[in-house]
């Protein structure tokens, strides 16, 4: 699953975790960007000192075999944690779905938790190019989804996303427990407070959007990323 940030992914994640066939990842590449980046976002050191650093290292656990039980992983990355020296050969033997969200309700939402975000930390560009990417190696094309549109019918999306993986939907995967989980990542502290709380896919937000100015040049540069994958969304109804 290929999103940004202030998505719906997390929330997805505990669908997949709920059911009993499921491993699932938590954006298991992000301490080899925080390395190979040097960024300084919120919980670097204990990051980089509870997780994997390297890339390479990284690609070999997201393409390892499946324990005993264990039918599918499903792995949360976000796209921007894809850096242009980090090979993608090893693509096509993962199934992929790109999540998709309004890059202006996500602006908003980002910055209450991290100060001017660029367009580079929202990954629709690494979006687009994954996806070209991926086109280009797979014969079946990634299935894009628009989290507005899932959170008006999450059931009917998520039958659709087991379809397309070939596994069967099941009815856990609408609703799961309170809490914390001992797969979520260390930085979930930082981002999961509402993620803790939720027990369903809540409703879509509505609450107007306003960009303050400094975000609109990078919400102008987004909108037309945003286009290019919206325009190959599954729609439903």
């Amino acid at each position: 699953m290929w999103s940004g940030p202030r998505n719906i992914s997390t929330a997805m994640m505990r669908a997949f975790e709920n059911r009993p066939d499921t491993v699932v990842m938590d954006e298991p590449f992000y301490a080899a960007y925080l390395r190979d980046t040097g960024l300084d976002h919120p919980m670097r050191e204990a990051i980089l000192a509870d997780q994997e650093n390297h890339w390479e290292k990284v690609v070999a656990l997201c393409t390892s075999p499946l324990s005993d039980g264990v039918t599918l992983s499903y792995q949360k990355h976000m796209s921007h944690h894809m850096l242009d020296h980090y090979e993608l050969d090893w693509l096509p033997q993962l199934r992929h779905c790109f999540l998709l969200r309004d890059p202006a309700r996500v602006l908003m939402s980002y910055e209450k938790k991290r100060e001017r975000p660029t367009l580079n930390d929202i990954g629709l560009e690494q979006q687009v190019n994954l996806y070209k990417r991926i086109c280009s190696q797979a014969t079946v094309a990634p299935m894009v989804i628009d989290s507005a549109d899932f959170l008006q019918q999450p059931r009917a999306y998520l039958e659709q996303l087991c379809a397309y993986i070939d596994v069967p939907f099941s009815t856990r995967m609408l609703s799961w427990p309170a809490g914390k989980r001992d797969s979520d990542g260390i930085w979930a502290a930082h981002w999961y407070n509402r993620v803790w709380l939720s027990t369903e896919f809540e409703a879509p937000r509505t609450a107007p959007i306003t960009l303050a100015p400094h975000l609109r040049a990078v919400y102008e540069k987004a909108k037309p990323l945003y286009d290019f994958l919206y325009a190959k969304r599954v729609q439903i109804g």
